[in-house]
């Protein structure tokens, strides 16, 4: 049995390297992420031939540059700029203070999948989905030279599309203040990702619809009470449903920020204090308006062995996507909790743009 690593430990390892400001090679390019990059690094990508930014639609739109792959941009690199300048491009934080980054010479023709799939990791690996890359005539012999991460395209591609298998670590009876039977579950991805939980209230049948809440992490909500948001009192009040009906399953996803993470999520509430609301912040971060896999609540539901659900939650999208996979959805439980007078433009943003039925 070899003892290298497989095509989805590699994976794992490039988000890491891109994320340490490693560069990696995916397909027939080296990459770098925008957000990471050194000066170092950077004269060494330069020596390796021309340079390219690879950015999302949604970020370019930001910076009037022309999308001509459709869903991202690979902008030619000027020689005379530096990491500070890859980055200002990739980091929307000054754009109102210095709005004139361009002109940007943007390529058009050739094969940009390898460069889609460079920003897909980005993204996976929680940073800004902005790649810096260079085509080399020989992308295996310069990562085994270079001690590189390579990963294939096929390999990424099929990395970023395909669902995610978890398995379950280990459960534990944890008394809660809701219900003293509470049962926490930790799932683990295969992929080396992020764990994800289950909060188990009672014993639900497993042949019924249960009572489920698909909650995504937020740190701010549900730690702090921030009130920027309804998460914590969504949490909360979900939890609390469940205790009185004696069951239920909540289901507590690490999807922070929509799927950004909270580096992200913070640089977009700095844009939201600039103005923009929280989809306009997303979109000039180069992010759609929710980033989730939603996939992922349904595989732990199906492997603590539930089909059913009566779902807690205000977004049609969830239900779609339980459905989509598998998932029987016999009822909407509203949860319409938590408003103030902070997050009252956040509400009306996600009623009015992501289809909320608040």
């Amino acid at each position: 049995m070899p003892l290298g690593p497989d095509s989805t430990e590699r994976i794992a390892r490039a988000r890491g390297d891109l994320r340490m400001g490693v560069p990696v090679v995916v397909g027939g390019l080296v990459v770098a992420a925008a957000e990471t990059l050194t000066p170092d690094r950077l004269t060494a990508l330069r020596g390796l031939g021309g340079a390219v930014l690879a950015i999302t639609a949604r970020r370019a739109a930001t910076l009037k540059a022309r999308p001509y792959d459709g869903d991202i941009a690979r902008l030619r690199l000027p020689e005379d700029v530096g990491p500070d300048w890859v980055r200002s491009v990739a980091e929307p934080a000054d754009d109102l203070a210095k709005p004139l980054l361009g002109p940007f010479v943007a390529l058009r023709g050739g094969d940009a999948a390898a460069h889609r799939a460079a920003i897909g990791l980005a993204k996976s690996a929680q940073l800004l989905p902005a790649v810096l890359a260079v085509e080399v005539a020989d992308p295996t012999a310069l990562a085994d030279a270079e001690g590189l991460t390579r990963v294939t395209l096929a390999e990424a591609a099929a990395a970023l599309a395909e669902e995610t298998h978890l398995a379950e670590v280990v459960s534990a009876r944890v008394p809660l203040a809701v219900s003293r039977a509470g049962r926490v579950h930790v799932f683990r991805p295969a992929d080396g990702s992020e764990e994800h939980y289950a909060v188990e209230i009672g014993s639900p049948p497993r042949a019924e619809p249960v009572l489920a809440r698909l909650h995504s992490a937020c740190f701010t909500g549900d730690l702090l009470g921030s009130l920027k948001c309804d998460c914590g009192a969504q949490l909360n009040a979900a939890l609390a449903q469940m205790g009185a009906e004696g069951a239920g399953v909540l289901l507590y996803l690490n999807q922070e920020g929509r799927g950004i993470g909270l580096a992200n999520k913070m640089r977009a509430y700095s844009l939201q204090d600039q103005g923009f609301d929280t989809v306009e912040a997303n979109h000039r971060l180069g992010f759609e308006d929710d980033e989730r896999d939603f996939r992922i609540g349904a595989a732990i539901l199906r492997e603590m062995g539930f089909s059913a659900v009566r779902l807690m939650t205000n977004n049609p999208a969830k239900i779609e996507m339980m459905r989509a996979n598998g998932i029987e959805v016999t009822d909407r439980v509203p949860l319409k909790v938590g408003h103030t007078a902070e997050n009252a433009r956040y509400l009306a943003t996600k009623a009015e743009k992501s289809g909320h039925l608040l």
